[in-house]
């Protein structure tokens, strides 16, 4: 069996090879579902830290899994820029292409601009961001949390991710970019599509770019104290298409991870002995928990991307201009050269280590302000979710639950719990 067949599964039949790639690994199949650790430690045996993979329609990549190249990558923003327009595969791309809305076209953007017009968008958002207030958020975060368990936390039971962990960060961006509550769900189910790069990807993304240029639009017409009036307010010029682009970046980078975050957290505690504390009103093992997976199970397993400006060569793999580099942070984090002390133990968990690439890293990672917002939203919603359901626990075994059908995101499609029933608060926190 090929290394395609075995990635898509006993039965299925790959796409046709790329010469360049002949014995890349296939970046999508059941095995990114099943077994994702042993997948990337089979890639890293078999390739080194630099992998050859192949996306969907024969669309040849690199994913680079060794922590030092991932530092070198993104440190290195000249030789490796976040400059889709490189990119040598344009031509070889379908019209509907999955993961062309994630992988993206050249567009004005925080996300795709490079150089001096990059850091002034990036000063722009940073600068809208820090005008939240962090008491405020906290008051966001738990009011919402508790309007979310206040409809079902009187069942005895609850599926975490669908009802909780999924709407909560979405709930939260909502009203700090200035949506209402009420278009929220709207929102998610357009992300999930695209994160997941099914066949209702670009739909998930034309419903997404429509929002939020309306909002955009409403905010010109009536300002109010939220993170797109402030972005406007900022003194340099940008047009109404950036505003959406960059409320875009913003929405997609925050939503899906985050409630991954909070999912992958919550069940690490419900399934992990080392955090049992935290079901019984222990609140150290919180940030423990939140911080351990960050570096085992990081919301985004695979970012893309970075685009060689020219000829290189990178951990012994000849990498040529215009190709794609694709970030594995989770690759890169279980990478044994920083998982084991010098006496050669593992070092079990990482306390208070952050030095992951969850937030990745380099000229183009997650803003600080970002990284906080969605720290705060973490954390408050399992203490809330602790704090009101002490009891909870999973009504199925740990090895049934499934994980989302992606190679580019790690989380559970479902939490099944179990609690003692309690009457809704109504918001009297």
């Amino acid at each position: 069996m090929t290394a395609y067949q075995d990635a898509l599964g006993a039965g299925s039949t790959p796409p046709p090879q790329c010469p360049a790639h002949s014995d890349a690994v296939p970046l999508f199949g059941p095995r990114f579902e099943t077994a994702p650790t042993e997948l990337y430690r089979e890639m890293r045996r078999d390739h080194g830290p630099v992998v050859p993979v192949v996306l969907p329609a024969g669309i040849p990549a690199w994913l680079v899994i060794g922590y030092q190249e991932m530092y070198q990558v993104t440190s290195d923003s000249a030789a490796f820029p976040r400059d889709s327009g490189l990119w040598n595969q344009w031509d070889n791309l379908p019209e509907d292409w999955p993961l062309r809305p994630m992988i993206g076209e050249r567009r004005p953007s925080i996300y795709y601009t490079v150089g001096d017009e990059h850091r002034r968008h990036l000063e722009m958002v940073q600068s809208a961001m820090e005008n939240i207030s962090p008491l405020e958020l906290n008051k966001h975060c738990e009011e919402l949390a508790d309007r979310l368990l206040d409809g079902f936390c009187s069942r005895g039971e609850a599926d975490i991710i669908t009802e909780y962990a999924k709407p909560l960060p979405l709930l939260v961006l909502a009203r700090i970019l200035g949506f209402t509550d009420e278009e929220s769900p709207v929102l998610s189910k357009a992300m999930s599509a695209l994160a997941d790069g099914g066949a209702d990807a670009l739909e998930g993304f034309t419903t997404f770019g429509r929002m939020m240029n309306e909002l955009v639009a409403a905010k010109r017409a009536q300002p109010g104290p939220d993170v797109t009036s402030w972005m406007m307010a900022y003194p340099e010029p940008f047009t109404d298409e950036e505003y959406a682009l960059d409320l875009m970046a913003i929405t997609a980078a925050g939503h899906l991870p985050t409630s991954d975050w909070i999912g992958n957290s919550v069940r690490l505690m419900l399934t992990d002995d080392r955090f049992a504390a935290s079901l019984t009103g222990g609140r150290r093992s919180i940030p423990e928990a939140m911080n351990e997976v960050l570096w085992e199970e990081t919301p985004t397993q695979i970012l893309p991307g970075r685009w060689a400006a020219w000829d290189s060569w990178l951990a012994g793999q000849h990498i040529r201009a215009g190709d794609l580099l694709l970030l594995g942070l989770a690759g890169a984090n279980a990478d044994p050269k920083v998982h084991v002390t010098s006496e050669g133990a593992d070092t079990g968990l990482r306390g208070g280590n952050s030095a992951h690439f969850a937030f990745s890293h380099g000229e183009f990672q997650c803003p600080f302000q970002a990284q906080e917002i969605a720290e705060t939203i973490v954390r408050v919603g399992i203490e809330v979710l602790l704090d009101r359901l002490p009891e909870i626990d999973l009504t199925v075994p740990p090895e049934s639950l499934t994980r989302r059908p992606s190679a580019f995101q790690q989380g559970v499609t479902a939490l099944p719990v179990h609690f003692s029933p309690t009457p809704p608060i109504k918001g009297t926190r």
